[in-house]
């Protein structure tokens, strides 16, 4: 997939003329704001090239582009929003570029260690938090630690399921505080007692919110996602260059710098 994307690169860099006026535009799930804030600011740094970026829920944003937002690059948390473009004709090949792994945000003075993390789960007096499925790959990824938990314990996907609190992700979703994560503002505003997130952004909230704990999800429980890069038709040769920019040793070691996985790196 790298290669078959270096060829594309090639070919469109030779017959497109660079207009570097012109910023690429972005769109990424939200779990990789900072990080690849901080990759399109090398890139800047790099080629004098700008990168217009747009972040928000992978499912959502595959939509926007399914019906002719305008894009170029498209990052997503999962593997299936973008190959659901490039399988209606409207980018090119997909490529895994990080990866990432579901944690348990969770409310300081809350007892919680792996061992226990379903019985707090699954305690009626305990507000559990989670993205919107579908429309947010970290919902997804939730559903999944529910079907898993059903497996230990049959009957716990209805429970999970039925009071599981959609806080992110959906249309009516809060906006993050100005300098702070979604995550953390809930926790710490009490509206989620555990939140269930990936492990890059509870990282990023404790940092904000240093008394809330990471829990790392026990084996029988945990859940990791793949992260999908495409570039759709007809963008720039600028474009191409910024999503291998991505791909390339030092994008994938600021992605690594930020909790991801990074498969591009060497081992």
């Amino acid at each position: 997939m790298l290669a078959r994307l270096a060829v594309t690169l090639a070919a469109a860099t030779i017959s497109v003329p660079a207009v570097a006026s012109e910023p690429v535009l972005l769109h990424a799930a939200g779990s990789l704001r900072t990080a690849l804030t901080e990759v399109a600011g090398a890139f800047e740094a790099s080629s004098g090239q700008r990168v217009q970026a747009k972040y928000g829920p992978s499912g959502t944003l595959k939509d926007e582009i399914a019906v002719g937002a305008h894009a170029e690059v498209f990052a997503s948390a999962n593997m299936e929003h973008p190959q659901a473009l490039a399988t209606a004709g409207k980018s090119g090949p997909v490529v895994l570029f990080a990866r990432n792994r579901l944690c348990a945000l969770v409310r300081p003075s809350l007892a919680v260690e792996p061992a226990t993390i379903l019985d707090r789960m699954l305690d009626a007096n305990v507000k559990l938090g989670t993205s919107t499925p579908r429309a947010d790959p970290s919902g997804d990824c939730a559903w999944e630690v529910f079907r898993k938990a059903d497996r230990l314990r049959p009957g716990a996907f209805a429970v999970l399921e039925e009071k599981a609190l959609r806080l992110t992700g959906g249309p009516n979703a809060p906006s993050a505080p100005p300098g702070r994560t979604i995550y953390g503002a809930l926790v710490a505003e009490g509206k989620a007692d555990i939140f269930l997130t990936y492990c890059t952004s509870a990282r990023e909230a404790q940092l904000q919110n240093s008394s809330q704990q990471i829990v790392p999800l026990p084996v029988e429980l945990a859940v990791g996602a793949d992260y999908g890069l495409a570039v759709l038709n007809g963008s720039s040769p600028q474009a191409y260059a910024f999503a291998m920019f991505i791909l390339s040793i030092d994008g994938q070691r600021v992605l690594a710098k930020h909790g991801f996985a990074a498969p591009a790196l060497p081992q």
